[in-house]
């Protein structure tokens, strides 16, 4: 735990959709939780929803999704819609997974401000959440 924060970062990792290849969530999972943070695997073929709703459960300070589906620009829409709906303006939202450069504009259009690609560093994916967090929650 980081000597500035009073507890741990809680981050949910979610696949949402039929997707059904997680290895890469389940990396980024076990990153996460070697850097100290709690971290909630949801498992497979979450839907928006749900996602949100655990999210509001287990009191996360981020949601990242892991998207090879190619639905990307649907899940990530809903997700913003649902987390504006349940006034979650100080969660973060980030994933990766597949997703071409034209969609990430896209989605940094959108607000979301990191998507991170296959091959992507852990420490900067450790580095971003922890500057987020730091910048945006008080805990």
């Amino acid at each position: 735990m980081d000597k500035e924060l009073k507890r741990p970062i809680r981050v949910l990792v979610a696949k949402v959709g039929l997707d059904g290849h997680d290895r890469g969530a389940k990396v980024i999972a076990t990153a996460l939780r070697d850097a100290g943070m709690e971290v909630i695997y949801s498992g497979l073929r979450q839907t928006p929803e749900m996602v949100v709703n655990a999210a509001l459960q287990e009191d996360v300070d981020v949601i990242g999704i892991s998207i090879l589906s190619g639905a990307h620009m649907t899940v990530f829409t809903k997700i913003i819609q649902l987390m504006k709906e349940r006034q979650m303006d100080d969660v973060l939202l980030t994933g990766g997974g597949i997703i071409p450069g034209d969609d990430i504009q896209q989605l940094h259009e959108m607000g979301i401000k990191k998507i991170f690609s296959p091959g992507a560093n852990t420490s900067d994916i450790i580095s971003y959440i922890k500057e987020w967090v730091k910048g945006h929650r008080s805990f």
